[in-house]
């Protein structure tokens, strides 16, 4: 039975819950990193490259800290790092996911669209299982994905709305919008996942 979009992101500010200051300060380390890596591009056009690089193994170690924020289980900053354990696989499917994403948005902007809420889930499920290869990762999440794709739309629409607030805010207000959306997006993973395995044990 698919949760609905407002009791996972309820769910998800109960996960948050006295991790706030954790989860701030992480996203924060992330995008200093991350930041630290595009801002010289202009300058120096190799940093692209760097910066295409290392954009998969931190978005799954950003998916395994928002997982472990969801779970209520042991979280800590270290975590969005931890897709360098798996750095071939998380570059890999990466790329694809880049690839697979263009090549269908040349078609038309609406199927490019729609193939990137269909691998969503690819780094989710790579923070997860370290064994699964990045082509098996992405044909993963395309089949979770099947049925849930204009309910993640929906999600995203929800967070639209907070999104304008936080400009109003001088974009202070991002500072925990973009937690809650994480965890909220990994609350979504669990959903779907514990919905696939009910369904293959019916």
């Amino acid at each position: 039975m698919k949760t609905e979009n407002v009791v996972l992101m309820k769910s998800a500010k109960e996960s948050l819950s006295g991790q706030w200051g954790l989860a701030i300060g992480t996203f924060i380390v992330y995008f200093i990193v991350v930041g630290a890596i595009q801002v010289p591009t202009v300058f120096f056009p190799p940093t692209g490259l760097l910066s295409l690089i290392i954009a998969g193994p931190m978005i799954v170690g950003v998916s395994f800290f928002s997982l472990s924020l969801s779970r209520r289980q042991q979280a800590n900053v270290g975590q969005i790092f931890s897709g360098f354990y798996n750095f071939g696989n998380a570059l890999g499917a990466y790329l694809l996911m880049v690839l697979f994403v263009l090549l269908w948005s040349i078609l038309l902007i609406i199927p490019g669209i729609i193939a990137a809420f269909s691998y969503s889930m690819t780094f989710f499920i790579l923070a997860e299982d370290t064994s699964i290869s990045p082509m098996q990762a992405l044909k993963k999440s395309k089949a979770m994905m099947d049925g849930y794709k204009a309910k993640l739309f929906r999600l995203y629409l929800r967070f639209v709305g907070w999104a304008l607030l936080c400009f109003l805010t001088l974009g202070i207000g991002f500072f925990w919008l973009i937690p809650w959306m994480q965890v909220t997006f990994a609350k979504f993973y669990d959903d779907i996942k514990a919905n696939q395995i009910s369904a293959e044990s019916i």
